[in-house]
């Protein structure tokens, strides 16, 4: 079949991306002297995961809904895996680099990991295969443990298949019930309901939306959890069209997921559940009605539009390469645990601004050519 050109994008929900990697980048800096996850600063910035797949499941409705006809499953495939799967390489090179070359003492358990294990994990990394809690070599159980963000982007490869295969078939009423079916299991897993007796009793990110890391099975549930919900919702907002128009929609929508993700923990500790409401409302409420106003409103001005447009084009690259540093500075704070809080806030804003760098220096001299010379050599090609 022709090559199928892309469409326009929608450049505030680009933008609303951008921002959403962004907290997520300092949620990480500041989870190095954080207690836990009650008294973590920016203490809801994992959900910026939700509602990046919320922001994909609308953009494949919008790229995809209405070119079955002129595409096979195939040629959806691969257009998801050039656009997805270059930076998730870099990413995992990267994070062996830093394996290599920086100081691993934070992580005792490397010590004892053969080289050869730490490059078939790499391999295995860059063909974003999981991997089990056996062969970690971080501590951590990751499925991704040269480069942690990784999990994400194995859920949204299992959203788009699930896409490809069964839900693009769905009327509107189907997907609407698969949509509210999906969740009463956000609900189940954000206020520990349990209801498959599946999630630890002892976690402790209990009443959180927090994990899906890890190939054990309540790692698995709340990984499937946080992906059904807010990637098929996005599609469902894609499909029915409803919009909020908003002047100035990119700084409200962009202030909105900022109280969102950096409001404190909701309640008490002893009752924890409050802060499990929370999660449950801004993933199933608050994140559509984002959505639908990124999506209804437009840029105004130059700068506001340029403003989205490096936003959207550093977001995913920032997203997947800026935990390596992230590493470094877990290193450093090991080494330094009683550094002057100067030492520690100029460390970690370096970091901030170095992972911004790292992310546009890639996406221009790596993500974009590969991606247009497996466009033309790939996609394009009869």
């Amino acid at each position: 079949m022709a090559y199928l050109e892309s469409k326009p994008r929608y450049e505030i929900l680009d933008g609303l991306r951008g921002v959403a990697a962004m907290m997520v980048v300092a949620f990480h800096l500041f989870e190095t002297y954080s207690a836990g996850p009650t008294q973590q600063i920016i203490n809801h910035g994992y959900l910026a995961v939700d509602f990046f797949f919320m922001l994909s499941g609308f953009v494949i409705g919008y790229a995809y809904d209405d070119r079955w006809g002129k595409m096979t499953t195939w040629d959806f495939f691969k257009r998801r895996i050039v656009r997805l799967q270059p930076m998730v390489v870099m990413g995992t090179v990267l994070g062996t680099l830093w394996l290599f070359m920086g100081d691993a003492s934070f992580f005792g358990t490397m010590f004892t990991v053969p080289i050869w294990r730490i490059l078939v994990i790499m391999l295995l990394g860059c063909l974003l295969i999981p991997i089990g809690p056996g062969w970690d070599i971080r501590g951590w159980s990751e499925t991704y443990p040269l480069n942690g963000p990784c999990w994400t982007l194995m859920w949204e490869y299992l959203g788009n298949i699930l896409y490809a295969l069964f839900v693009h078939r769905f009327s509107n009423t189907v997907l609407t019930i698969f949509v509210a079916l999906s969740a009463l299991l956000t609900i189940d897993v954000a206020l520990r309901i349990d209801t498959f007796n599946l999630l630890e009793p002892a976690n402790y990110a209990a009443f959180t939306l927090i994990g899906g890391w890890s190939l054990t099975s309540d790692q698995l549930y709340i990984g499937i959890t946080r992906l059904l919900y807010p990637f098929f919702m996005g599609l469902l907002l894609s499909r029915i069209g409803k919009r909020i128009k908003v002047r100035g929609g990119f700084w409200w929508c962009s202030l909105l997921i900022v109280i969102v993700l950096a409001i404190p923990c909701v309640g008490k500790q002893e009752f924890g559940w409050v802060n499990g409401l929370y999660c449950a409302v801004m993933v199933l409420a608050v994140f559509p009605v984002i959505v639908m106003m990124g999506a209804g409103s437009r840029t105004t001005d130059a700068r506001t539009t340029a403003w989205c447009k490096f936003f959207g084009q550093i977001s995913y690259p920032l997203y997947i390469t800026h935990y390596p540093l992230v590493y470094m500075q877990m290193s450093w704070h090991d080494r330094n645990p009683d550094a002057p809080l100067e030492y520690s806030v100029f460390v970690s804003v370096s970091i901030f601004i170095l992972a911004i760098g790292v992310a546009y220096a890639c996406l221009k001299l790596y993500d974009e050519p590969v991606r247009l010379w497996l466009k033309d050599h790939w996609l394009k090609r009869k």
